[in-house]
């Protein structure tokens, strides 16, 4: 059995022993919805439920009034955006951005194929924005994650596709509805510290977010947030292939570390004005403990506000 290979079936029992079991049971998602095929009748609680669901046959029948629940949809399609940009060749904890990518692209794949939905995926890598369609069953998904294993390290290219075209990508395409998520560590090139200022990428996702229910992964090294005290140190940007020696003192280190900060900040406004779910994975933390609290998260939110009364404006 090939290195390759003994890494998926790893991962595969990651997922299966510590988040299937967790997270799904009667058709949920990674991030709870509320489909869309129609199922039962109720009656109608004032304050919880949408007039919009309102069931108008059943109420005329009763003189009482019912709302029509929503169910699962079935046979979804799951699309994921793969950053593979020489920007994710960089780790310095337990493993790189880059197999991180994987790890999170593999666990969502395996949870929706276990529930039956097809699984494809559009990666950023080099020139081009590969695509790999959608299909169902765990050979596929085996044969996409060995696809995203085995592509070389991304080296400088000239007008590479960057995180807006890619998502402009999986946007424009007529595919199914279902869930969409993007895996990047969200750098820009030329990088606005204003946090309220709009991200490339931040048009494009909203877009895909009026169509789609989207999560947002991004993923990040602690070396990304703050920087060591060892003095010179030789700097170069994968992206454009540039080397800067830079001495690393405390003033230096002070602004990285606050640059850093806003431009994080700057992402999580971006995605939560875009209404989009973020989860944020590190090299130096168990993922599969992140992903699984993240989910336990946004089910605990939604039962919450599900169960809220909704108050009278201006009270």
């Amino acid at each position: 059995m090939s290195t390759a290979e003994q890494a998926l079936r790893r991962l595969e029992l990651t997922v299966t022993r510590r988040l299937d079991g967790l997270l799904h049971g009667a058709h949920q998602g990674l991030l709870p919805g509320t489909g869309s095929e129609a199922g039962d009748s109720r009656v109608y609680v004032p304050g919880e439920d949408d007039v919009r669901r309102m069931d108008w046959n059943v109420t005329a029948r009763t003189t009482v009034p019912h709302v029509r629940d929503l169910i699962a949809d079935r046979e979804l399609e799951t699309w994921a955006l793969a950053d593979l940009s020489p920007s994710m060749d960089f780790g310095t904890a337990d493993t790189d951005k880059r197999d991180l990518v994987i790890a999170a692209v593999g666990a969502i794949g395996f949870l929706s194929s276990r529930l039956g939905d097809r699984f494809g995926a559009l990666v950023l890598h080099d020139e081009y924005v590969h695509r790999m369609p959608a299909r169902t069953g765990r050979p596929a998904l085996y044969g996409l994650l060995h696809s995203l294993m085995d592509a070389p390290r991304g080296r400088v290219v000239e007008d590479a596709p960057d995180l807006a075209e890619g998502i402009d990508v999986l946007s424009a395409s007529r595919r199914r509805r279902g869930m969409r998520l993007v895996v990047s560590d969200f750098l820009d090139a030329h990088p606005d510290l204003d946090p309220d200022a709009e991200r490339p990428w931040e048009r494009p996702i909203r877009r895909l977010a009026a169509r789609h229910q989207v999560l947002a992964v991004e993923v990040i090294d602690p070396r990304e947030l703050e920087l060591p005290d060892v003095g010179r140190v030789a700097f170069t940007d994968p992206e454009t292939g540039n080397v800067r020696e830079v001495h690393l003192s405390p003033k230096i280190r002070q602004a990285y570390a606050e640059a850093a900060a806003l431009q994080r900040e700057g992402t999580r406004l971006a995605l939560r004005r875009a209404g989009i779910a973020h989860l944020v994975l590190r090299t130096d933390r168990d993922w599969v403990f992140d992903i699984a609290q993240f989910v336990l998260r946004q089910r605990r939110m939604r039962h919450l506000a599900h169960r809220s009364p909704h108050r009278p404006a201006g009270r």
